[in-house]
């Protein structure tokens, strides 16, 4: 796990991608710009079947590689957010140094120094790029620090969120909140911040918290209760509007009222859980 920190001083906990992981993606990789490479080769050399210019022929082959070579992770890691095929197999992503996604300078820089200096032309076939990443703490190669970028694992074991209950004693207050106005994107924030709790530190975790949590009371109309921790608060709301989806999807599927006809009861915590307590 290592620390990043974001723009607005916030510190945030990656897990940084391992070298022999980043060694198999390169390898995927390099195994689809070999095809890529023998295929555009042999469109030129058909092409150029009928001309005896071999510096011409030299030219174009030459280019091609470099395109290939280049223009492959670039245009990849540009419009897949930091991502090539070898990484999408293998859940891997570049990152800025302050976690947030790169842009076309970033991959353009990371691909002219692989090019140039990690892989080949005075890479030595990679081992340059190996050598400076078991060196570096964060598996960094020299593209990575010329671009200011990290390479993170993005699948973990704990990839599944947990299920957010609601906190004890929240019931009532919750039940009575306007949540038809709290966005999505807001509601999916809270869900991210509450699942990814271990992640951050102490600092971001008040920080994040504080944000989500006047965003989400701002939407709603209701602020945060005084001494009510954040975690509290967007656990209540998300508990409380899952709870509300699913007495009105139960209400679709029945059918017409009859005697003793009713929604199930606000959720709680499941008979024998231990207290309720922020993630740990």
């Amino acid at each position: 796990m290592s620390e990043l920190v974001t723009g607005e001083a916030v510190v945030l906990r990656l897990r940084v991608a391992a070298v022999p992981t980043r060694c198999l993606a390169f390898l995927i990789d390099v195994l689809l710009q070999a095809a890529v490479l023998v295929t555009l080769l042999m469109v030129a050399g058909v092409a150029l079947a009928a001309s005896v210019d071999e510096a011409l022929f030299l030219t174009v082959s030459l280019a091609v590689v470099v395109l290939t070579l280049v223009g492959y992770p670039v245009l990849m890691e540009t419009l897949a957010g930091g991502r090539t095929l070898g990484k999408m197999a293998l859940g891997l992503r570049v990152v800025r140094d302050d976690g947030g996604p790169i842009r076309f300078r970033h991959a353009l820089t990371r691909g002219l120094a692989g090019f140039f200096v990690d892989f080949w032309a005075l890479g030595l076939a990679g081992a340059v790029a190996l050598v400076v990443a078991f060196l570096s703490g964060k598996g960094k190669r020299v593209g990575d620090y010329l671009a200011g970028t990290v390479v993170i694992a993005e699948r973990t074991p704990e990839a599944v969120a947990p299920l957010i209950m609601m906190p004890p004693g929240c019931e009532a207050w919750a039940a009575q909140l306007d949540l038809a106005r709290l966005p999505d994107a807001a509601a999916l924030d809270a869900r991210q911040y509450l699942g990814r709790w271990r992640e951050f530190s102490e600092d971001a975790q008040a920080q994040l918290g504080f944000q989500i949590s006047r965003e989400i009371a701002d939407a709603i109309g209701t602020p945060v209760p005084p001494g009510m921790p954040y975690w509290t608060f967007l656990s209540a709301v998300l508990a409380e509007r899952r709870r509300r989806d699913h007495a009105q999807a139960w209400q679709r599927h029945q059918p017409p009222p009859g005697p003793g006809w009713g929604p199930p009861p606000p959720s709680g915590p499941p008979a024998g859980e231990q207290p309720f307590a922020p993630p740990s």
